[in-house]
């Protein structure tokens, strides 16, 4: 494919029931840029069994703001998995920040650890370990087969819901309730 037919870049990206890849099953993926030379996101509805505290103390960082200790960190995505990502608002500025839009950031530097432990903000954050990454129109071909439906992302769905009514909240965006999705994919 040798031009995309969509930025998806702020969108969600909403596993169909059929997907295979036990990594995107069930998953809610939030699209933190997209080119033609691929896209990157982070999964936002898969907490594993690791807090923000345990964190903090494994890459011996003080973590003294208040409210962060029991949050949990997520699998954002099979690559890079040792490498941890901030996803934030407000955008800020970091070291090492992908500006998603005037709002939200994608940074994985060690300052913005720092700045929560120390002072508490960015307040509104999803910690990751690993991302989602797709080579140039690889995205494209998988939602050509009907892996996945898109919806333009609503931070709030990330940020104030818990994660086990993310996907299902993005699902209500489109209308759909996901109990109702087939497993078969089709084409007119």
């Amino acid at each position: 494919m040798s031009s995309m037919t969509s930025n998806l870049t702020h969108h969600f990206l909403i596993a169909m029931p059929s997907m295979a890849d036990p990594n995107f099953a069930r998953t809610l993926t939030y699209i933190a840029e997209h080119n033609d030379q691929g896209a990157l996101g982070i999964i936002v509805n898969r907490p594993i069994d690791m807090t923000l505290g345990a964190l903090f103390e494994r890459v011996e960082l003080p973590l003294e703001a208040e409210g962060f200790t029991d949050q949990p960190v997520y699998f954002g995505g099979p690559v890079q998995t040792d490498r941890g990502f901030v996803l934030h608002r407000p955008a800020g500025d970091w070291h090492s920040t992908l500006r998603v839009s005037e709002e939200v950031g994608l940074t994985s530097s060690r300052d913005i650890l720092q700045a929560i432990g120390s002072q508490g903000e960015p307040a509104e954050i999803l910690v990751s370990l690993g991302y989602a990454g797709w080579a140039a129109g690889q995205l494209e071909q998988e939602l050509a087969d009907n892996a996945w439906l898109t919806v333009p992302a609503d931070m709030s769905i990330i940020f104030d819901l818990p994660p086990e009514e993310r996907l299902a909240a993005a699902m209500q965006q489109l209308g759909i309730d996901f109990a109702n999705l087939s497993d078969v994919a089709g084409h007119a």
